[in-house]
């Protein structure tokens, strides 16, 4: 089993900036991508960004040019850098880990985010 620990949500004022950190641990050898899902209040679990042992990157329509996702893979870190934070960023995000062998998928326990306008 893969452990997530997430860190760094907290209330932010709309415009502000958070950064959130993932710590993977456990049978973490083989993670081979890393990322973050987020879901709102009555909606469903979406991908917000994602990133290859490669560093190969992925995001969301809605917050490309405002997230940064990053990895460290000596420390099986991964961090979301979020910028010019709006109300509809307000959510759980969740951090994600998909292994080449089974288990093959780890979710966090989720971290909440809120944006006041």
């Amino acid at each position: 089993q893969v452990q997530l620990a997430e860190s760094g949500g907290g209330l932010v004022q709309a415009g502000g900036s958070l950064r959130l950190s993932c710590a993977a641990s456990g049978s973490a050898n083989r993670i081979i991508v890393m990322g973050w899902y987020r879901q709102a209040p009555g909606k469903q679990r979406e991908l917000v960004a994602s990133i290859t042992s490669g560093g190969i990157t992925n995001y969301a329509d809605s917050v490309k040019g405002r997230f940064t996702i990053s990895r460290d893979n000596a420390k099986n870190t991964v961090y979301l850098q979020m910028d010019s934070l709006k109300a509809e960023d307000t959510a759980v995000y969740f951090c994600n880990a998909v292994r080449s062998v089974a288990p093959y998928n780890s979710w966090g326990q989720g971290t909440q985010v809120t944006v006041s306008s």
